[in-house]
């Protein structure tokens, strides 16, 4: 009987040979990475790919497909592999889809030699994401399992690559690629390029030609040649949330792509200069008189219109999506909203929780007044990590150790409360171990109110005591999900979400701490424990590479405006900007009475 997983859930493997198909819908590329005990990568040797699909124990398809078969002997596999990780990723080829959330749910299953189908996984609840880990067979006491993973990247193949440990995540992915494009030119003839050579260049972004959308209103339409007003709520959705959420990404891609295109025109215009300025210096005749000289003022003016051309076309994009943000701003809910919303002003407790959270800010040099939300689905899918150490904010200001764990607290407190705020009362709960009590000033907010579940865990014993408790619960709704039955629950077990915010770590963690801290970061969010570190990296050295796992499990943010996130589309560093609650107001704590308030009506 085939076993139908969800996430997180594994199932024994009785066969080591089995294959595992994988059915798409569009072309996707698939491969396998090969772990340690540690579940590191350890070089570009140890990942089958279109570009190199045979290893011992493993084969994979040479070309991205809609369907694939991946081939693996278990016993076939070098005694070091202890994981192998099963890795699809959409092309990043034009006309190929940039997320598999605009695509159907990939299906995947694992078979016998005979074809006897031993477990089922379809990775739903995908979205921005353009890489994800669907599987993973594991060995634990020399047997096999395989573990339903569905573990995504927005990032796309370099993200993913790099989690797996591997040293030079970038380069690989940028080999597997261009395979994937090899493949592809192969099979599908190229199309014809409107930009021959001496025709004329177009940088204009194709998603914000004048005109190019539609009318919001039929009554009433655009002037030809004009374009589009904004409207929000403007893209595909059942509900206005849906709507607002896509909406909110499409102006991301759309910021990324037109910034792209601006900064390919500088760079052709510099190009061409430095072509031209070269060619005219050749001819030693050229380099003294009014001939030369002609030739640097022509090459000059060429680049100046250029770049000028590149400009005119990007401040037009940038004054639409500029124009598109100041309507889509004021609409959105409370989940996707800046604290200094008004809506925040008309909080109620909701009956159901929103399908993203806003996680802060996004902005690019070249448009750095433009704020582009930040949204991560929900349930969160990944643990999140405030970085406490030493940071130098966009003004040059360096925020020294103890600046940076005050800013990471206020800003660990801000999003908890966010996560409160948008569940229904009692459906999500907040736990924090903070072991030397550094951040009590930062944590008052949520402990006046009443909304931690308890007062913050100090001392190693207070440590082990909410470990132990969320190691329980995670063992126990695993085994109720195995079973069938997810809802059957010891009484002394709360059902609700829960969150774990941990302040400076490793202070109060033991081995034994940190051995369940990093259980819960791997195996808590399938199960609805969710973690939220306030560390400083450089302060569990002295663990050596025994927490990398553990950092790269975790979406890195910052208390201070950072350029350290890329988008999946083109890869630009954006900075990112937390959402603080503004100085001065008492919004939060309003907000988090109302929510405990209700919470005590429930009970």
């Amino acid at each position: 009987m085939t076993a139908e997983l969800v996430r997180g859930q594994n199932h024994p493997l009785s066969r080591t040979r089995v294959e595992i198909r994988v059915s798409a819908g569009v072309p996707v590329l698939a491969g396998a990475a090969l772990g340690d005990e540690h579940g590191t990568v350890r070089g570009a040797q140890w990942v089958a790919h279109p570009g190199a699909p045979h290893l011992p124990g493993i084969e994979v398809s040479g070309q991205a497909a809609a369907d694939h078969r991946i081939a693996v002997d278990l016993a076939a596999l070098p005694e070091a592999v202890q994981r192998v990780s099963v890795l699809l990723a959409l092309p990043t080829q034009p006309g190929c889809p940039l997320r598999f959330g605009a695509v159907a749910a990939p299906q995947t299953a694992v078979t016998a030699s005979d074809g006897t189908e031993i477990a089922r996984f379809t990775l739903t609840g995908l979205d921005a994401e353009s890489a994800v880990v669907a599987l993973e067979l594991y060995r634990r006491n020399d047997t096999w399992k395989v573990r339903a993973v569905g573990q995504g990247y927005a990032l796309g193949l370099p993200a993913l690559l790099a989690d797996q440990g591997l040293a030079g995540a970038g380069e690989l992915a940028a080999v597997i690629q261009e395979a994937v494009a090899a493949s592809l030119a192969r099979a599908v003839p190229a199309p014809r390029s409107q930009d021959a050579p001496g025709g004329p260049i177009d940088y204009s972004h194709p998603h914000r030609r004048a005109g190019a959308a539609p009318s919001p209103s039929p009554e009433a339409p655009a002037p030809a040649g004009q374009p589009t007003p904004p409207v929000a709520g403007d893209a595909v959705g059942w509900s206005m949330e849906e709507r607002l959420y896509n909406q909110v990404w499409g102006m991301f891609e759309d910021l990324a792509r037109t910034t792209a295109a601006y900064r390919g025109a500088v760079e052709f215009a510099d190009s061409r200069l430095e072509k031209e300025l070269d060619q005219a210096l050749a001819d030693p005749r050229n380099r003294l008189g009014g001939t030369g000289e002609a030739a640097r003022e022509a090459a000059q003016a060429r680049h100046t219109q250029l770049s000028d051309q590149a400009r005119a076309a990007f401040d037009r994009d940038l004054a639409q999506l500029t124009a598109e943000s100041e309507v889509v701003e004021p609409a959105l809910p409370p989940a996707f909203a800046r604290w200094d919303n008004p809506v925040w002003h008309g909080y109620r407790v909701p009956a159901e929780p929103p399908m993203a959270l806003r996680l802060g800010d996004l902005c690019l040099p070249e448009s750095a007044l433009l704020r582009i939300p930040l949204l991560a689905r929900l349930p969160l899918e990944r643990g999140l990590w405030i970085d406490s150490g030493p940071l130098e904010g966009p003004d040059g200001t360096v925020h020294d150790s103890p600046s940076a764990r005050r800013l990471a607290m206020e800003s660990a407190v801000a999003l908890a409360a966010r996560l409160l705020a948008v569940h229904p009362a009692g459906e999500f709960a907040v736990q924090v171990v903070d072991a030397a009590g550094a951040g009590a000033e930062a944590l008052l907010p949520l402990v006046r109110t009443g909304a931690v579940a308890a007062a913050p865990a100090s001392g190693a014993a207070g440590v082990a005591e909410v470990l132990e408790r969320l190691t329980r619960r995670v063992d126990l709704t695993q085994m109720a999900v195995r079973g069938g039955a997810a809802e059957a629950l010891p009484s002394d077990v709360d059902a609700a979400q829960q969150l774990l915010i941990v302040n400076d770590f490793p202070h109060g963690f033991d081995d034994r701490a940190v051995t369940r801290l990093r259980y819960l970061a791997d195996e808590g969010p399938a199960v609805g424990v969710h973690l939220l570190m306030v560390a400083d990296r450089e302060d569990a050295e002295a663990y050596g590479p025994l927490l990398d796992p553990l950092w790269r499990s975790l979406m890195r943010l910052t208390p201070v405006p950072c350029d350290h996130l890329a988008d999946p589309w083109v890869g630009h560093a954006w900075t990112y900007e937390p959402c603080l609650v503004p100085p001065g107001s008492r919004v939060l704590e309003q907000v988090l009475t109302e929510l405990t308030e209700a919470r005590t009506k429930r009970k």
